[in-house]
């Protein structure tokens, strides 16, 4: 007696991977974002934070250009500096805990990834390095953002669709 469940099983993993390699990000990223200014003040950041309460928002210049991204934990650090750990008393720290605008608070060096990334290939990213979340990015300009949910989201509808 042959078992076919084993059989179809691997065939569906077959093409659910093929499908997963064969989606782009550009096809489910999130368009619609909610963006700090560079030039904004610390007030406006923290506007920003209690109005849409996203984690991490990008942070552009005037020309839509992804030159770094705020988190929650920066917010937190500036906002209770007194009790960041000793560890983290740095002259780096000292400036960024002074600083008054968006630029000077912010990570400059956000992970991006293009919008054309695969599906899976932007999983693997994810999962390797510990990313949260990518800014996706296109001719220099910042076009969207994809986060975990987004793409557990993405692959769920896929493994139905099997």
């Amino acid at each position: 007696m042959v078992d076919h469940g084993d059989e179809d099983r691997i065939r569906c993993q077959r093409s659910f991977a093929e499908m997963c390699s064969e989606m782009v990000i550009r096809d489910f990223m999130t368009k619609d974002l909610v963006t700090i200014s560079e030039n904004d003040s610390i007030d406006q950041i923290l506007e920003t934070f209690d109005k849409y309460h996203f984690h991490t928002y990008p942070v552009v210049n005037e020309d839509n250009v992804l030159v770094g991204t705020i988190d929650r934990d920066i917010i937190l650090k500036i906002l209770l500096v007194h009790r960041a750990p000793r560890i983290e008393h740095t002259h780096l720290n000292a400036v960024v805990f002074q600083g008054d605008t968006a630029k000077a608070i912010m990570l400059s060096h956000p992970v991006s990834i293009s919008p054309d990334e695969h599906l899976c290939d932007a999983v693997d990213m994810m999962l390797k390095h510990k990313i949260d979340r990518f800014c996706i990015v296109d001719d220099g300009k910042l076009v969207g953002i994809i986060c975990k949910p987004d793409i557990i989201k993405e692959v769920y509808k896929l493994r139905g669709s099997d």
